[in-house]
Formats: structure tokens, sequence, C-alpha cells
């Protein structure tokens, strides 16, 4: 594989100084989702069409819906059926108990620090490994900023705080400046990047893969799989997910739009949680439409009528929509209003919603304070682009938070 070649030739760790660590709770999955399906005692007749179509493990088969399988495999409803109930049955891990659980948990509870004190701070440590954060906002705004330090930050020895990993940065709109990465290093690790041949070192263990489809992007992130558990992978980035996902909307038929999107988040969560690392990717923002003002009917009160074209001027929304924004772990809302830029807590399973204004700076993003502001009510999902300020409705100010 090509991304291997480059993987091996990235950096100066060597394959064979590898030790991969996952959870219990990580490993039995994979073992169970990695079973072949050859090895199931299926019939013959039906073990060999699933080969035929490259159907070879328990994931492979029970990704796909009945009617899809019964599409590319040519077979009768109710063989599909069949087959689907033996794989499921031999493929289900055993039951835990929520004890076991938590105590797995607790064991595999690790982060990638941001750097940004109060940032961190809210989410218990930084970025979680084995989960899904997502960072949305307008173009502009410093996401990308944002994945170039945490590139750094994964790729620094962990003498220094890093993790001593390569970093895998999938490049959808061309926005990852090398030059921008280093002076980044070296505003903010001067004492580190001072070092000889250092900044040669920490930038040749971030690959950047460019996909320019859905198809090379899915094409990608099958390989990714085993590269992240063969040469140390750290991290991975995907920016812009939205990008790839919506420039091949716009070239499919509605169906085709409807599920475009799930098999890569599916599998951007399922690879989080089994290599146990922490999984970035950036949403982009569109105009709210009339439907979208109001999450729920009761709020679309009578006496707020008058405000609905002003909501809509100021207010936008992710680009993904509601069910791509229920799947991810973690959601950073950057925003700016009133001649200032916000990171906002928006989602997030162990901490409220906070705000911390911040500038970009030659160093990459700094929080101009570290006491955040808790947001409520409606402010928690709003994006805005200018209008109101948010310190004017639905906050409070917010020191610190007690994980």
């Amino acid at each position: 594989m090509i991304l291997s070649k480059v993987l091996e030739e990235a950096g100066s760790l060597e394959p064979s100084d590898v030790k991969t660590k996952r959870p219990p709770a990580a490993a039995t999955a994979a073992a169970m989702s990695n079973k072949l399906i050859s090895e199931m005692g299926l019939p013959a007749s039906i073990a060999n069409v699933f080969a035929a179509r490259n159907v070879l493990t328990a994931k492979d088969a029970l990704s796909l819906p009945e009617f899809d399988l019964v599409a590319l495999l040519g077979l009768d409803l109710d063989q599909v059926r069949s087959a689907v109930a033996r794989i499921s049955e031999i493929a289900c891990p055993p039951c835990r108990t929520a004890l076991s659980l938590l105590e797995d948990r607790a064991r595999s509870a690790c982060h990638l620090p941001t750097c940004l004190r109060g940032l961190d701070d809210a989410l218990c440590g930084g970025i979680p490994f084995g989960a899904l954060t997502e960072l949305v906002g307008p173009s502009g705004i410093g996401k990308t900023q944002f994945c170039l330090k945490l590139a750094l930050l994964a790729a620094l020895p962990t003498c220094y705080g890093g993790l001593n990993g390569r970093i895998i940065y999938m490049d959808t709109e061309s926005k990852f400046i090398s030059s921008r990465l280093i002076e980044i290093g070296k505003s903010s690790f001067p004492h580190i990047f001072q070092s000889e041949g250092m900044a040669q070192e920490m930038a040749g263990r971030i690959v950047v893969l460019r996909p320019s489809s859905l198809s090379e992007f899915t094409e990608s992130l099958q390989q990714i799989k085993l590269m992240i558990l063969q040469h140390d992978v750290k991290l991975l980035i995907v920016d812009s997910m939205a990008a790839i996902l919506l420039g091949e909307n716009e070239r499919s038929t509605t169906v085709q739009k409807q599920h475009s999107w799930r098999w890569p988040l599916s599998f951007l969560k399922s690879l989080a949680e089994f290599s146990q690392i922490p999984i970035v990717v950036t949403n982009q923002v569109r105009s709210q439409n009339n439907d979208e003002v109001f999450h729920y009917s009761f709020q679309a009160q009578k006496n707020d009528t008058g405000k609905t074209s002003e909501r809509l001027e100021s207010h936008l929304t992710a680009a993904l929509g509601i069910q791509w924004a229920h799947a991810v772990t973690i959601r950073l809302i950057f925003e700016a209003h009133s001649g200032q830029r916000f990171i906002k807590v928006s989602k997030s399973p162990t901490s409220p919603a906070v705000a911390f204004p911040f500038v970009v700076e030659s160093s990459g993003i700094s929080l101009l304070s570290h006491d955040g502001l808790e947001v409520m009510g409606a402010e928690i999902c709003t994006i805005h682009c200018q209008g109101h300020n948010i310190l004017d409705q639905g906050t409070k100010s917010y020191s610190r938070i007690q994980c």
C-alpha cells in the first residue's frame, strides 16, 4: 500500500518498535467484528457468494442493511436474513457488567491536551482518546489553526508532553500549509524547535493525505485502520469532513445523499473506539432555514415570530445536519460576534456548555481568558457569525469545571 510505505518512511519510529495498547473491551469488540465469515459454518454455497463479493468479516456483513446485501450478493431475502442471523450470533460479544465497563473506561481514560488551559479543564484533560471530536464553524475562524497545533502536540516526544507518534492529516480542502505548521511549532515550543533537525523530525511525523472524492476518502480510511496499529499513529484529523461529503452530494441522488455520510461516520466512530486514539474532524456551516430556527415546535411561540428574521441573519447551522451532530461525542463550535472569536463546548458527556474568547497568533490559538462563560438555552447550539454578543444573554461567569 502507498500509505503504508509513506508511514514507514515518515519520522524516526520503526514499525517493530510499536506496542499497540487497547483496553479489553476494544480488543474483544475488534476480535468479534473481524471474525471471518468463511469460518462461521455457513453453507458453502452462501459463504462462497460472500467471499466473491469481498464481504469477508462479520463487520463487513453487519455494516450493511439487509436489502443492500440482497442487491450486492444476489441472494434471496430469506437467505440473507438467515446468514446475517448466524453471523450475528457468532460475532456478538459476551455480556458484561456495568462495573467491568466502568473499570475499562477508567484504565483507558486518556486525553490529548490542547495547551489551552481553560478548554483542557472543561474537557477534563483535552481531546479524548477513543472518541470522535468535531470542530464546527465558519471559514477562516481558526479550525485549521487548531488542527495544526493538535498535530504538533501529538508528534512531540512524551518528555515534552506529546504523544511521540505519527499523525494522519486528511486535508480535503488543501488548507494544510507546512510553513505555518513550523511557525506554530517555533512560536509555541522554541526550546524544542531550536534543536537542530527537530522541526524536520516533527514535520516528518505528520502524513498529509489529500483525497479529492468520497471514493478516495473511503479507500484511505480502509487503509488507515491497519496503519494505525502497525505504525504508531496517535492522531487522525479530517479537515474538512463537510467538504468531501457535500461535494459528493452535489453529484448524488436524494437517496445517495441520505446515505453518503453514514458509512464514513460509522467507520470513524468504530475506528476511534477500536484504536483508542483521538479522531478530530472539522465541519462547515450554512445558513439556517425557517424549519431549523427552532429545534422543537414548542419553542416557536407567538412572541418570538418577529425575531425570526433577525435570528436567520445572524445564526448559522452545521453543514452536515442534526443526525451528524447526534453522532459525534464532542462538538466544539468556533464562532465570531461583536468583534470577538469564541470556542464553545457545545456537546460533551463530561462538561457543561462553556465558551472561551480567543485570538489567532503566530503560536496558533490563544485563549484571552481561561475562565469560561457557561452558555445556556438556545445559545448552546447556536453558531454566530455576527450579531448580538454572547456576553449579553444566555451566559454567566464560569471559573472552573470540576470533573
